[in-house]
């Protein structure tokens, strides 16, 4: 073997492959710069339609990678979007993973890898993408999966197959969401005590056991028991008795997070160059700081609900109006798919003037940029794992919506055992939003979750700090994947 081989063997090459949605395109990508930063050669592979909605948010460029940073990109095995700028059909890319519509063209690809200079070592996969373990196992490499969600709302869909066996689903008829169904008590899932159905990940609220998210979701979390090792995106002192449990259950558990906080400990020159790779299939909206800088420190809140979830144009009226009866300030976040089956809807003239030199929105933006912001003192959020991980990395409590999926168990811990955040209920309204957002930012309640996330996010830089437990289970992961 020649040099050059034995320096890419001991180097390490993991191709890293997503989720191909924003928000577990984003915790991949950061996770692959930590890799990277530890000298290891690093390939990532989006779809082709999201490869295509980089090199549009981001420009030409977007996608150059660095000297041992590269992309590529495979085909998803969906019909084309009409619009190139919308997050696809949920479903329908469950059932493209299921079916293992990239399976072939993920096998090409590592083959074609292959025959280059720096050999695939290992997959850095998504858990959410379990064929990728069928091409780990034909290259004969090793496979870690990264679980973009909490070690909490991981636990909550391994419960999927448990909860079919035990009869709790599927229901016979809709009645469960008024006949007290959600409030039954489940007290034998591992390091979560008692927790009440209704806090479960959504999607185990079926009528049909082939239903096409559920079975996605059971199938992958089932799946995980034959991987080489895990990665969670979390910290010990956040969910250490879920994490014990999951510890218990699987083999090579690495807790590594808050990511963000890991990569600030990045050198500032290799940290700057990692810069030049984007995480957003959006175009950002940066202009949104500078209206931050001309407001008082934790005077705004900032209102996003990530990539994913969608609002009535009802919805949109009660938030806004709820917001503007407020009288705080805030920054909103209207993503041109937010409003179902509406494209060009407004909040109407009557209301941009009542929040005339107090309000902003904007399409999207730079989310921790903006968390971090001196200006912003609360974040009402749909609950998705990113932002609450980015949100108690800054400082900021929440108030939370949750739409779907883990959100549900994440807004459940985030108010009850992490006690930073407080929910807004499900059918939505004005005089609740109002009421809230001014405790948030105003109330005692709010001066108390804020202390409490200030106390989170100290045991974040403690754990990211070199000696502490995820930099330290980083180290433990790159000796993994190098060997």
């Amino acid at each position: 073997m020649d040099t050059l081989e034995t320096t890419a063997k001991k180097q390490g090459h993991v191709v890293c492959i997503p989720f191909p949605i924003q928000s577990h395109i984003k915790a991949m990508l950061k996770m692959a710069k930590l890799l990277y930063s530890k000298g290891i050669f690093v390939t990532f592979v989006n779809t082709e339609y999201n490869h295509k909605r980089f090199l549009k948010s981001g420009g030409a460029q977007a996608l150059d990678g660095l000297p041992g940073f590269n992309f590529e990109s495979i085909p998803d095995g969906l019909p084309p979007l009409s619009d190139s700028d919308a997050t696809q059909d949920i479903p329908a890319l469950c059932h493209s993973v299921l079916e293992k519509e990239m399976l072939l063209p993920f096998q090409n690809l590592l083959a074609q890898l292959n025959t280059g200079t720096n050999q695939v070592t290992s997959i850095l996969s998504d858990g959410f993408m379990p064929f990728a373990a069928d091409a780990a196992h034909s290259h004969e490499v090793p496979i870690i999966l990264l679980w973009t969600v909490a070690a909490c709302g991981f636990m909550g869909f391994f419960q999927f197959k448990n909860a079919l066996e035990r009869g709790l689903v599927p229901f016979k008829d809709d009645s469960y969401l008024t006949n007290g169904y959600l409030d039954t008590i489940i007290d034998w899932i591992p390091g979560m005590g008692e927790i009440r159905f209704g806090d479960l990940p959504s999607h185990i609220r079926i009528n049909d056991p082939d239903e096409i998210v559920f079975k996605f979701i059971m199938e992958s979390t089932q799946s995980a028991t034959n991987a080489t090792g895990h990665v969670f995106h979390t910290f010990d002192d956040l969910e250490l008795k879920v994490v014990n449990a999951i510890s218990s259950m699987f083999k090579g558990v690495h807790t590594i997070g808050p990511q963000q906080l890991l990569l600030n400990q990045i050198p500032t020159d290799q940290e700057e160059s990692l810069r030049s790779i984007g995480y957003s299939l959006w175009e950002e909206d940066k202009t949104c700081l500078e209206w931050l800088d001309s407001k008082e420190a934790d005077s705004v809140v900032y209102i996003n609900f990530g990539s994913i979830t969608v609002l009535s144009p009802e919805q949109l009226m009660e938030f806004g109006w709820g917001l503007a009866n407020s009288n705080c300030s805030f920054l909103w976040i209207i993503r041109p798919d937010l409003i179902v089956g509406e494209s060009d809807i407004t909040l109407g003239n009557e209301f941009m003037d009542a929040i005339k030199n107090r309000g902003l929105i904007a399409s999207w933006c730079p989310q921790e940029d903006v968390l971090n912001h001196v200006s912003v003192g609360g974040f009402l959020t749909h609950g998705g794992w990113n932002s609450i991980i980015e949100s108690i990395s800054a400082g900021v409590p929440m108030l939370c919506w949750p739409f779907f999926g883990d959100q549900t168990t994440n807004c459940k811990y985030m108010c009850h055992e992490w006690e930073c955040g407080m929910e807004i209920r499900n059918d939505v309204n004005r005089d609740d939003v109002e009421k809230l957002v001014r405790l948030l930012m105003d109330g005692v309640e709010g001066k108390k979750m804020r202390n409490k996330t200030m106390q989170w996010k100290k045991m974040a830089e403690k754990a990211c700090q070199p000696d502490g437990s995820s930099s330290l289970n980083l180290d433990k992961l790159v000796l993994l994947l190098k060997n």
